[in-house]
């Protein structure tokens, strides 16, 4: 990550951690909310786990699609206790908020308190009840009535599917965008898994780095040495290079791809509009005969003016001959 960026993160931390009198003077839950967004790969698990590390708070991962109702959650929460950090990753697939969800389970009890435990009766369906009010709730009021600061985290790799009511400010009070390896993020892998500052091939790699994007994971997978000497460094980081370039060509062919693609639609657009100009052949025929002149043919050798009023034999051998 982006040292700036880091360095933001935990000040904001750090301002939640010591900040106990002013959220009770303000009279609100003692809580914070985080979403990290990102493509895959870009840290976000790691985040939560270094967040975890520099505050000392434990961590609790709630698996929404295990639970079946909105009483689950907070069954659930309940059992967390303070100066702790509760995590919901890929929160945009790992449950369908509409309450359209059920899950096909074993016929249902035979007893008459099936209803109570969610089944329906009529299809051997458990109904899944678990709601976006619910999870709301989760967030907001159940936190009131609980002492102690926590942290609430959701993860996501599309930020765009997610309903803006859950991922407001006062929710989720800071987005953070986890992004493709930057060179500042790289010298920060490269020191720690190479123990190396500076080298010869850092420019190349950050010539790279600008055009190229490559999560922070992969840039880590190239880093990996077999043991910790100058000479793992010079081959770890040829690899990265290689890596990288290896990316730009495939970036350069799907570039070329696209605009041979654009191109192609472009010259078929302009083909129908031309198509819509001239008119069809048919149509054309029947216009130029239509406008030429008419001819008659007289079998008793007399003769007849045409249309063009110039006099012509109408005899039937001079016509076959």
């Amino acid at each position: 990550m982006d040292p700036a960026k880091k360095q933001m993160i935990m000040d904001d931390l750090d301002d939640f951690s010591n900040s106990k009198d002013y959220y009770r003077r303000i009279g609100k839950a003692w809580k914070r909310g985080y979403l990290l967004h990102g493509p895959p790969g870009t840290g976000k698990s790691t985040m939560i786990a270094a967040m975890a590390n520099y505050l000392k708070y434990d961590i609790y991962d709630i698996e929404l699609t295990t639970l079946e109702t909105n009483s689950d959650l907070r069954k659930l929460f309940i059992e967390t206790t303070g100066k702790s950090i509760i995590v919901i990753e890929d929160i945009d697939c790992s449950i369908d908020l509409t309450g359209s969800r059920a899950t096909m389970l074993p016929p249902p009890p035979a007893h008459d308190d099936a209803a109570e435990g969610g089944y329906d009766k009529s299809g051997g369906k458990r109904r899944n009840i678990l709601t976006l009010s619910g999870l709301l709730n989760f967030i907001d009021g159940l936190w009131s009535a609980h002492s102690g600061e926590r942290i609430i985290v959701f993860t996501t790799n599309h930020l765009d599917k997610l309903d803006p009511a859950l991922i407001r400010r006062g929710r989720m009070d800071m987005h953070i965008e986890m992004s493709y390896c930057g060179f500042e993020a790289f010298k920060t892998l490269a020191n720690n898994y190479l123990e190396v500052e500076a080298h010869p091939l850092f420019g190349a790699v950050e010539e790279l780095l600008r055009d190229v994007e490559m999560t922070p994971a992969d840039v880590a997978e190239c880093l990996m040495p077999s043991k910790r000497s100058a000479r793992d460094a010079d081959a770890c980081l040829a690899r990265l290079i290689d890596q990288l370039k290896g990316k730009a060509a495939e970036k350069d062919k799907e570039s070329e791809a696209a605009e041979e693609d654009d191109v192609q639609d472009a010259a078929k657009e302009e083909d129908e509009r031309e198509t819509e100009k001239v008119p069809s052949k048919s149509k054309k025929d029947k216009s130029e005969v239509a406008s030429k002149p008419t001819r008659r043919v007289m079998t008793n050798g007399a003769h007849t003016t045409g249309a063009t009023g110039v006099s012509v034999s109408s005899s039937t051998d001079d016509y076959l001959s």
